[in-house]
């Protein structure tokens, strides 16, 4: 199945000079959806994942489906101010500007694998926060999956040793 077809070039978004992939005619499409589900499924069990973890906000729409289907818990990584009980926190640097993500201190035992999900893979240092999250809590970060890959920012080659799967890619 050819998922491009379901992904919508958005120009200037969020500002100019970005080209957003839109996935949202993906999400309308179960057949398109399931085929991304099913690249993560895969991946995600032979990781040997015992959690899943999805980044907010457009990761989160791949990793519950995820977690449902495989029977595991799901971690939400979130941005700043969305979670209520203790939390360890990261800042980093995006392609175009600065963030942070937070994560629940409790959110899984020490040991745990997890698969983290997101929906694009840029430059990397989104899921590299979230990796570093879950390490810093005492969880063992087992692959990445992406629905989308934009090869020629190079963000995989700054996840290594990282376990990196894509479903669809952009050079």
């Amino acid at each position: 199945m050819d998922l491009k077809q379901y992904i919508r070039d958005v120009p200037d978004f969020p500002k100019p000079g970005i080209l957003f992939r839109d996935i949202t005619p993906l999400l309308a499409n179960a057949e398109a959806f399931g085929a991304v589900i099913d690249a993560f499924e895969a991946d995600a069990r032979a990781t040997g994942a015992t959690a899943i973890v999805g980044i907010e906000s457009r990761g989160f729409l791949f990793a519950a489906p995820l977690a449902l289907r495989l029977g595991l818990p799901l971690v939400p990584v979130r941005k700043p101010g969305k979670l209520p009980a203790a939390r360890m926190s990261v800042e980093y640097s995006l392609e175009y500007g600065e963030s942070q993500l937070d994560i629940h201190r409790d959110a899984m035992v020490s040991g745990t694998v997890v698969y983290i999900v997101d929906d694009l893979l840029a430059t990397g240092g989104t899921v590299l926060a979230a990796a570093k999250l879950v390490e810093l809590i005492g969880g063992v970060v087992g692959g990445m999956g992406f629905a989308i890959e934009l090869e020629a920012l190079r963000g995989r080659e700054r996840l290594r040793p990282y376990p990196v799967e894509a479903v669809v890619r952009y050079s």
